[in-house]
């Protein structure tokens, strides 16, 4: 099976970036890289005006947390009206209930209507969170969720490259395990170890603004062109072989 990397955005910038490196499939968000954010409807649109993107759209009214409250969730299933009426490949989203449980309710209804658009549906890093993970997986694939984002319920997917090796042991052939937040490791080598055949990279550098003292970061095309590269020439080598 080919290998793929995902490539979080936080922006329009981010997507074109992304493109310009060689990204086929992106998850866009609003600018926050560590937790991500509902994208703005005018960053959505241009990118998908103005690429050949892939874009899974996250689907978060807040920074923290995935118990919503009712005025929350009424804007979440709006939101993701809006993104799959112009276009959006597929939402990542999650709900949990204050068990730390998968709040099947809203689930259910999030990926019946992202499937009604014939758009795909992702759980997004609540997964993290849940005190049964196999609970947790079975009940999704049950409601037809097609991916899964974990850090393997680390802090990163360093920590927890044992506990995504034995999801996608146990869970991968039913729905896509994709390991989040890929930083200082090697993306091919990562995917190998844990069986994984997708991942998703934060390609992130400094770009000026000299209106700020704060660190302003933005996706970097150059390091986004090396991770394809890199796969593109692993899959060459093994189609060799």
């Amino acid at each position: 099976m080919k290998y793929q990397v995902e490539f979080f955005c936080g922006s329009y910038y981010d997507a074109k970036q992304a493109e310009y490196g060689g990204a086929s499939r992106i998850l866009l968000s609003h600018h926050n890289y560590q937790y991500g954010l509902t994208p703005s409807i005018g960053e959505f649109i241009k990118t998908k005006e103005n690429t050949d993107l892939e874009i899974i759209c996250m689907l978060k009214p807040r920074t923290h947390g995935y118990c919503y409250h009712d005025d929350e969730i009424e804007t979440m299933f709006l939101d993701a009206e809006i993104l799959l009426d112009n276009g959006t490949s597929g939402i990542a989203f999650g709900f949990l209930d204050f068990e730390k449980d998968i709040d099947i309710k809203q689930t259910k209804k999030m990926i019946d209507l992202i499937h009604s658009y014939h758009k795909k549906a992702f759980f997004n890093q609540a997964i993290n969170f849940v005190d049964d993970i196999d609970y947790a997986m079975n009940i999704l694939i049950t409601l037809g969720i097609d991916g899964v984002y974990t850090k393997g319920l680390q802090k990163d997917i360093i920590l927890g490259k044992e506990m995504i090796k034995y999801l996608q042991s146990a869970y991968g052939e039913h729905l896509e395990i994709i390991p989040m937040y890929s930083l200082d490791l090697e993306p091919i080598q990562y995917m190998k170890n844990t069986g994984c055949y997708i991942i998703q990279c934060l390609c992130l550098d400094d770009y000026l603004d000299p209106s700020t003292n704060n660190e302003n970061l933005a996706v970097s095309w150059e390091r986004v062109e090396s991770i394809v590269k890199d796969i593109e020439e692993d899959i060459y080598d093994f189609e060799l072989t």
